[in-house]
């Protein structure tokens, strides 16, 4: 199969696809790969690396989009990238269309084969595409939360961890799955007072087993989540809803109660955010403030460490992107449900019932798509 991988082009974005490795693997295989130049130098990857392994390298994303069958790439595609693609394309990355209409459109006028990292799914019913770019976002939740408590970014000027005879800072994390649990490793590690707030009674039990006591778990209500966020400095939200829309668990009259200079990391932004007031924003320009409250919002976290970012990612995907690569995507998706799971839209049809549900758009099994 002849694979393309594109320069990322959404703002500040500088992972890649595939490491040099996986193509490797590709072209072991007899699989011919095309990279745009330079689209690897972000994450560190110069062009020779990709072409000692046997791929090429050609000067535009349109001659990766024409010479190629299989396009992977790490975020949803822009616009211009969105208007090269066609009917004989398979499309591999995050897509996160419950939150954008217009990429949703655009793919269904496409006609080509789209397939969500987000919603490939395993036999634990866990997301193995999306979770190292958890673990990451989780972990730079903090980081970037503690950094916004400084007073030069608009923060209450308090340190996450506090200093022996000084109370630390109370950080709250809304979601106990791999970004509540990443977060938490984090802030524990800095000395935070930490909360975790879950309905799921099994992953409350689970993380405090795994923090031995040092995390608070609290089953998550209306009155235990206005409580927590009230008295919190650093609110983390970590909610997901596979294929879904965030569930918007902070309003804005909320934050009237909360301390000024209190921080609010909204990691699930990709998915449209779990607090109301949050908007889109870039590592360029990461922050802004509402009523007093520092909101980071980046879309795009994992971007902020590419080289890692971009190897756990490539580690993750490198077995499907060999499926569908021997079996032909038809093939490779209706061999194996987990990643029949990742079929978002297919030859101008809707195949995820979230995102159908979210747009009030006609929604068709994938198998019945495939059929085509």
């Amino acid at each position: 199969m002849d694979i393309g991988v594109p320069t990322e082009i959404k703002t500040a974005e500088r992972r890649i696809g595939l490491t040099p490795g996986a193509v490797s693997e590709l072209t072991s295989l007899g699989h011919n790969v095309v990279i745009q130049a330079g689209a690897g130098a972000g994450a560190g990857y110069e062009d020779s690396s990709y072409q000692e392994v046997g791929a090429s390298v050609t000067a535009s994303a349109e001659e990766v989009f024409e010479s190629s069958e299989m396009i992977v790439k790490v975020k949803e595609p822009q616009a211009v990238e969105r208007a090269m693609l066609q009917s004989h394309h398979v499309l591999f990355t995050y897509l996160h269309l419950a939150a954008d209409r217009l990429q949703t459109d655009e793919l269904i006028e496409s006609k080509a084969t789209c397939i969500a990292y987000e919603t490939v799914t395993d036999d634990a019913g866990r997301l193995p595409l999306l979770a190292p770019m958890s673990a990451i976002a989780g972990r730079m939740s903090v980081q970037a939360g503690a950094h916004a408590l400084e007073v030069s970014q608009g923060g209450s000027g308090l340190l996450l961890g506090g200093v022996p005879g000084v109370r630390p800072a109370k950080v709250v994390i809304i979601g106990g799955g791999v970004v509540g649990e990443n977060a938490a490793e984090m802030a524990v590690g800095l000395n935070a007072d930490v909360t975790v707030l879950d309905r799921n009674p099994k992953v409350l039990d689970g993380l405090d087993k795994r923090f031995n006591g040092r995390v608070r778990t609290v089953y998550s209500t209306k009155a235990e989540l206005e409580a927590s966020v009230f008295d919190a400095d650093l609110v983390i939200g970590a909610v997901l809803v596979k294929g879904a829309r965030a569930p918007r668990l902070i309003t804005q009259e909320m934050l009237s109660h909360m301390r000024t200079g209190s921080v609010l990391v909204d990691v699930a932004v990709d998915q449209g955010g779990c607090f109301e007031t949050t908007k889109a924003t870039t590592h360029l320009e990461p922050t802004f403030i509402v009523d007093g409250i520092v909101h980071y919002c980046v879309a795009n976290m994992p971007g902020g460490v590419p080289r890692t970012s971009t190897q756990a990612l490539s580690n993750a995907t490198l077995p499907y992107v060999v499926a569908l690569a021997n079996s032909g995507a038809a093939a490779a998706l209706k061999q194996d449900s987990h990643l029949l799971n990742g079929l978002n839209v297919c030859d101008g049809k809707i195949t995820d019932q979230a995102v159908a549900e979210t747009f009030d758009l006609e929604y068709v099994s994938p198998l019945e798509a495939l059929k085509n």
